[in-house]
């Protein structure tokens, strides 16, 4: 018994590291299952950047593309690099040892990470890499602290380094203005992630934009069902709502001559 209670607490450890977390602050991010050029595009950025590395070993390439609406023959053209075919599962050809000799750990399949780590953790984490010489890879994360994970999408992004700049004053969740200009109130703040200019090919806005997309596949990949869950969820709502006028006039016919 005693073996088996220990058991359990080395398996919850895991899981308790990170309930800890950072305690960095997660920006929110709105993923609709409807938006298929979202999750193209996010399929299209996970394959190329992504799937060095990491599998998705859940999902086969059929299923992905005939949900997201992508033509059989672009998807194994344009997303699928390692000779597989269409109905096969989205595994990479990279051997587990390999991986752990080279990085010291098998880096993790995605295909739940979205479920695992949520949606806000997967958009800030992918956001907040930043250079750091001190690091084996040359790089560091915000909301993962000594992150073994290399920046790749660093070409996108741009260098992002640990800086000062001015960043307007918030007390008690309010931003602070001044009463007689009305202009924000700000002070240098350092410890802040700031993006080389000229050194990706993306700016700011398009590659949050890039990485909202690429989140929204990964959180379609954790639960593709979930829309289909939702049109049979609101078909048997229509039909529970059609059934009690029936129910509810059959009763009242009933019951009309009891007093």
């Amino acid at each position: 018994m005693k073996k088996q209670f220990a058991a359990l607490i080395l398996a919850l450890l895991p899981g308790l590291a990170f309930a800890a977390g950072s305690g960095y602050p997660l920006d929110k991010v709105d993923i609709d299952f409807t938006d298929k050029v979202a999750m193209q595009d996010g399929a299209r950025t996970f394959a190329n950047y992504c799937m060095g590395c990491h599998s998705a070993k859940f999902q086969r390439y059929e299923r992905v593309a005939d949900d997201i609406g992508i033509p059989h023959e672009l998807m194994l053209e344009n997303l699928v690099f390692t000779g597989a075919k269409i109905g096969d599962h989205m595994k990479i050809g990279m051997q587990p040892e390999d991986a752990k000799a080279w990085f010291g750990a098998a880096p993790p399949d995605l295909t739940l990470v979205a479920r695992v780590r949520g949606t806000d953790w997967l958009y800030t984490y992918l956001r907040t890499f930043y250079e750091d010489p001190t690091r084996p890879l040359g790089a560091n994360n915000k909301v993962f602290p000594n992150v073994g994970m290399p920046n790749v999408l660093v070409g996108l992004q741009g260098r992002q380094v640990i800086g000062c700049k001015q960043v307007q004053v918030v007390e008690d969740g309010k931003k602070q203005y001044d009463p007689l200009t009305g202009a924000p109130i700000t002070h240098e703040a350092c410890d802040q992630l700031t993006v080389v200019p000229e050194t990706g090919k993306l700016s700011e806005a398009e590659f949050d934009e890039k990485i909202h997309n690429l989140v929204t596949f990964l959180a379609y990949s954790a639960n593709p069902v979930k829309l289909e869950s939702q049109r049979i969820g609101t078909y048997v709502l229509l039909y529970l709502a059609f059934f009690f006028v029936f129910a509810y006039l059959l009763k009242r016919e009933y019951w009309k001559d009891v007093h």
